[in-house]
């Protein structure tokens, strides 16, 4: 279902001018798609979509678009300060302010380990499945973290 919203984002995008997220909104429910706002946001992320005076447009060249975001690496060596562990639950302890982008980095990530993140303003809490996977995802951030 994700993957023919995201087709029918980008066939709208193509053939005509998007200037909100709601017109984005209306559009996709026009076409069968009924989305929260939450959704959208998420998937205008996905598809790193740009927005500029005229409305959305998606993104050039891939390399620039490589170029211009910072991986979860390094994001968390910049950001992250420790990760601790309660049994299949991570605490990500960021700088003041940093919690919400890493939050929506791990997301974006979707890592096999991770089941969702809850972000407030310097911790990110992360569920994990079983307290093995959570073991193997702590072993990996410390290895990001600066």
């Amino acid at each position: 279902m994700k993957q023919q919203r995201h087709a029918v984002i980008r066939e709208l995008l193509v053939k005509t001018a998007v200037t909100s997220q709601d017109e984005l909104r209306r559009k996709l429910a026009g076409r069968g798609f009924h989305v929260t706002q939450a959704t959208l946001s998420r998937d205008i992320h996905e598809l790193r979509l740009n927005k500029g005076p005229t409305g959305y447009s998606l993104p050039g060249g891939n390399d620039s678009d490589e170029d211009a975001l910072p991986g979860i690496r390094e994001v968390l060596e910049s950001f992250g300060l420790e990760v601790r562990q309660a049994i299949n639950l991570l605490v990500l302890v960021t700088t003041t302010g940093s919690a919400q982008p890493i939050a929506a980095g791990i997301d974006y990530e979707d890592w096999p380990e991770v089941i969702g993140t809850i972000a407030g303003d310097d911790t990110v809490l992360i569920i994990c499945p079983d307290e093995k996977q959570a073991n193997l995802l702590k072993i990996r951030i410390e290895g990001y973290l600066g």
